[in-house]
């Protein structure tokens, strides 16, 4: 073999590397130091396309009529950001990507919201620079917010009308949600809670019903992760704890629960919810600045229903993850027990199969 084909292989077998690079993470599993022992790294199965500037948080729609056609929503945190989709190769569809957003936080996204008298499928994502909900139909991302929905109206505080967090829940009888957080806010009534329906024209529209939730001054609220089934919320009080109160404003405004309250590096950020059953399951916190998620128990004891015991913690590949979201049905051949999906700070988010995620100490949904 000459020096020029001996180049060529050499040219030929970099070049495939970087494709596998951007598309496979490497196999091999990294050791992290965790207190006083070294626990080994999850590896995600893909690792997505990197979005244009900033990549924050994600949320997993179902395809119930093909779950191997699902979609994994995705914010690109910019002042000319975007809300990415992505296939569950990893690969952008770009044809249903929204750009133009003026710093989308984060998103969540529910399941038949009735338009136009149709039940319809929606991903709502904050706006922070307009202090707007922006909301779009699903599977085809077209808008139907009437050009976005303004939020915190009234507030004149610093930071008050900044949007961050999200997210849905969808009641019994099917009413629904926006439990919507922000940058700063007071002590108390951090969160508003808006009932979302048909504004008659095929629209949404918002209509504020509480404002509730304490908030301990210390950074911010991000995180707000929904129980439907069982009825709660959960929103990560940073460098705090993780706060629960009931998701149905009739039931009041006291707060439940206050837990995962030590063991963090730094902040409490994404929260999501793996469901065993209607009634069990596990709580899912990133410890940012470990790079890890600490898992908790989703349901408390007769004596203790509203405590959640810390039951493993998980070092993963993504770096300062903000974001996650999980489900627990097969999407197809590498997800069979359900996908957790976690932001990276690197301009990409990770799929992990949910498996390799709950490892010995943690069951998989039948």
């Amino acid at each position: 073999m000459n020096k020029l084909q001996k180049l060529n292989l050499a040219v030929l077998a970099l070049t495939l590397m970087s494709q596998s690079a951007c598309r496979q993470p490497a196999q091999q599993q990294a050791q992290t130091k965790v207190g006083d022992s070294t626990e080994v790294e999850v590896q995600p199965a893909i690792i997505t396309e990197p979005v244009q500037f900033d990549s924050d948080d994600p949320a997993i729609w179902i395809n119930k009529a093909d779950p191997s056609k699902s979609l994994v929503l995705g914010t690109d945190k910019d002042e000319n950001g975007a809300l990415y989709v992505f296939d569950l190769q990893g690969k952008i569809v770009h044809d249903k990507v929204v750009r133009n957003l003026k710093r989308p936080n984060n998103v969540d996204l529910a399941y038949g919201l009735m338009l136009n008298g149709k039940p319809t499928d929606i991903a709502i994502t904050t706006e922070r620079f307009t202090h707007k909900l922006r909301i779009f139909s699903l599977p085809d991302m077209k808008p139907v917010d009437n050009g976005g929905i303004p939020v915190f109206e009234g507030e004149t505080g610093q930071d008050y009308r900044d949007l961050m967090g999200v997210a849905i829940y969808t009641a019994p009888m099917g009413k629904m949600y926006a439990i919507v957080g922000r940058k700063n806010g007071p002590k108390d009534g951090y969160l508003w809670q808006y009932a979302l329906e048909d504004n008659g024209k095929g629209q949404v529209k918002a209509t504020l019903v509480r404002k509730f939730g304490e908030y301990s001054g210390k950074k911010e609220i991000e995180a707000i992760a929904v129980d439907n089934e069982l009825g709660y919320i959960y929103y990560s009080d940073e460098q705090t704890g993780v706060r629960q109160y009931h998701a149905d404003p009739e039931k009041g405004n006291k707060q439940l629960a206050l837990f995962a309250t030590t063991g963090f590096a730094e902040d409490h950020e994404g929260i999501s919810i793996y469901k065993l059953t209607d009634s069990t399951g596990y709580i899912l916190v990133s410890d940012q600045g470990a790079n890890r998620f600490q898992v908790f128990s989703r349901e408390g004891t007769k004596e203790e229903p509203y405590a959640h015991k810390l039951l493993k913690t998980v070092p993963v590949a993504a770096r300062q993850s903000d974001g996650s979201d999980v489900v627990n049905v097969s999407l197809n051949d590498t997800f069979k027990k359900g996908l957790f999906v976690a932001m990276s700070d690197d301009k990409t988010f990770h799929f992990y199969r949910w498996e390799d995620i709950a490892g010995k100490e943690l069951q998989v949904k039948k």
